[in-house]
């Protein structure tokens, strides 16, 4: 894996089954359907993957067989966020041994912790860590807004870049600003809207959930980026307000992002849309909806 690490990373759904079980099919269709597209790397167990809801037994059986079907086509990296220290090792551990490129950590969830706290924990992780790995920016989810102090010191201890979903573009700036004389640490938007200006001041790419839909629609709203083609980030920023406007807003609750690209990709034919308790794919009313949009985009993908 070439540092910094670059371009657009779809944080891939877990396809399931109606019983909780892989949906192999849908896993092997959903791997080529992106990597066709043209994404630049494949991000397992992240928010979009479900990952904090799947059993240890399925993460693995998911980092497995993603392992043998992307085949070292494009770079792969595992979500290992956990309430468990020890839990966090044990995948960390099996994706090493799967040949994963790099883990990503975001702070633990459910309890509130300090600055501190979680400098701290990044340099106990880091000491047992085989694999690169990239810092996570989730306080919608974890409860903490990392300071630029402490991503700072967890670069210090080996951090090879940050995906940031805070949704703050002052703060992604200021990440972009401290990290410039870094030619390989990367910054990386997780907000996809964020993307032409992420590039422009010095960022590397997107974790973009939507490219698990439409990766190709991705791609070229980064290749444009790069390009600074303002024509061509005007258009392709107008079709990605819209998916924001319409299969993200399907349903009442937060988690309709994750939601929603799972139907898509149903209606699209390519994986199931069964979801991990406690959540629930849609009903019938919602995915007619999804389905109507989808078609809609139809010229685009």
């Amino acid at each position: 894996m070439k540092l910094p690490l670059k371009g657009i990373i779809p944080p891939m759904i877990t396809p399931l089954k109606e019983n909780g079980e892989l949906d192999e099919l849908g896993l092997k269709k959903l791997i080529e359907h992106l990597i066709v597209g043209g994404v630049h790397g494949i991000f397992l167990l992240g928010t979009n993957g479900e990952g904090p809801s799947l059993s240890y037994e399925l993460r693995k059986e998911l980092i497995n067989k993603a392992c043998k079907y992307i085949d070292n086509r494009v770079p792969v990296l595992v979500g290992i966020t956990d309430t468990s220290f020890e839990g966090s090792i044990e995948i960390a551990n099996y994706s090493k041994k799967m040949g994963v490129d790099a883990v990503v950590i975001a702070p633990p969830y459910y309890f509130p912790v300090s600055q501190e706290e979680i400098q701290e924990y990044f340099e106990n992780l880091a000491k047992q860590l085989d694999l690169p790995f990239l810092i996570y920016n989730m306080p919608s989810c974890t409860k903490i807004h990392l300071s630029l102090e402490t991503v700072i010191k967890i670069k210090e201890i080996g951090a090879i870049g940050i995906k940031d979903s805070s949704g703050d573009m002052a703060y992604l700036y200021s990440l972009i600003e401290a990290f410039k004389s870094d030619k390989k640490f990367s910054i990386i938007a997780g907000t996809e809207l964020y993307l032409p200006e992420t590039i422009r001041y010095g960022g590397h790419g997107a974790v973009a959930g939507g490219a698990n839909f439409f990766p190709k629609l991705f791609v070229e709203f980064y290749n444009a980026s790069l390009q600074n083609d303002l024509n061509e980030i005007a258009r392709l920023r107008d079709i990605v307000v819209k998916v924001n406007e319409t299969i993200y807003k399907v349903g009442k609750y937060a988690s309709r992002i994750t939601k929603g690209t799972k139907c898509a990709l149903s209606v699209m034919g390519i994986c199931n849309d069964y979801m991990a308790q406690p959540l629930r794919k849609f009903k019938m009313p919602e995915r007619k909806r999804i389905k109507k949009y989808i078609e809609e985009f139809e010229d685009i993908n």
